[in-house]
């Protein structure tokens, strides 16, 4: 261990808080589908910078995202979930461009409002039963879902309310936000890559938390299904409610 956090530059005590995070995030998104950048990267935020906790966050989503796929791909509403994906992995690089601009301090303020945000926008009133949504939604999504993926690795907030504000199936929004996900962290990446904040001890740092963050993720996938769909939503407003909540705590102190 001594040596693993030599080489990451992080105490071996802190590594261990950074595995049990981890891990705990991506049980999140396992049972729910979202949530692992938006608890994960303020948490992460507090060990190493801003700037490279969204660039760790981003690599371990790479890592996560091809877990499933093939379930993910079956059960997802391709007709809006890949089209929002696609416009997210444009848009990405403008985030990221904006937070290598962008002061530490405005950064976690802005990560925090991030959070805050998904929760007021997954309380919105659900949409009718059949409605579908139209290209300006789907487009305002995918747009929002990059800038945010580049600038703070969440790429939840504007896709999580759009899908829970529909009458889904859990199975089919979890997988839909799934798919998304994996394409903003390619995109995410790329963007890190090219911007030239994607250094090699981000990149150990992420294949080291892979294991706690795949044991989480399956244990929380386990848990899916076992639970009502009206107790699956209440879960996902709790978890972004949490996130919040912890995110103005940590600004504040």
């Amino acid at each position: 261990m001594t040596g693993l956090s030599q080489l990451v530059g992080i105490a071996p005590l802190t590594l261990v808080g950074a595995a049990a995070m981890t891990f705990a995030a991506a049980y999140v998104r396992g049972l729910t589908g979202f949530g692992m950048a938006i608890i994960l990267v303020p948490l992460l935020g507090l060990i190493i910078a801003p700037g490279e906790a969204v660039v760790l966050g981003i690599l371990l989503q790479l890592l996560i995202g091809p877990v499933g796929i093939g379930i993910i791909m079956a059960d997802a509403d391709r007709a809006t979930a890949v089209p929002i994906a696609l416009l997210a992995m444009a848009t990405t690089p403008v985030g990221m461009v904006a937070l290598d601009a962008t002061t530490p301090d405005i950064a976690r303020l802005l990560i925090t409002l991030v959070a805050v945000g998904a929760f007021v926008a997954v309380l919105l009133p659900k949409q009718p039963v059949g409605h579908r949504p139209g290209r300006g939604a789907i487009a305002g999504t995918g747009v929002a879902s990059g800038i945010l993926t580049g600038f703070a690795a969440m790429p939840g907030p504007p896709v999580v309310p759009f899908y829970l504000r529909r009458h889904l199936e859990p199975k089919v929004a979890r997988a839909s936000m799934l798919l998304i996900f994996f394409g903003t962290a390619i995109a995410g990446t790329l963007a890190a890559l090219w911007v030239g904040i994607a250094t090699w001890r981000l990149f150990l740092l992420a294949v080291i938390l892979f294991v706690p963050m795949w044991l989480g993720n399956r244990v929380g996938a386990r848990h899916f299904g076992r639970v009502p769909p009206h107790v699956w939503q209440a879960m996902v407003a709790i978890v972004l409610g949490i996130a919040a909540v912890s995110a103005v705590v940590r600004i504040l102190n």
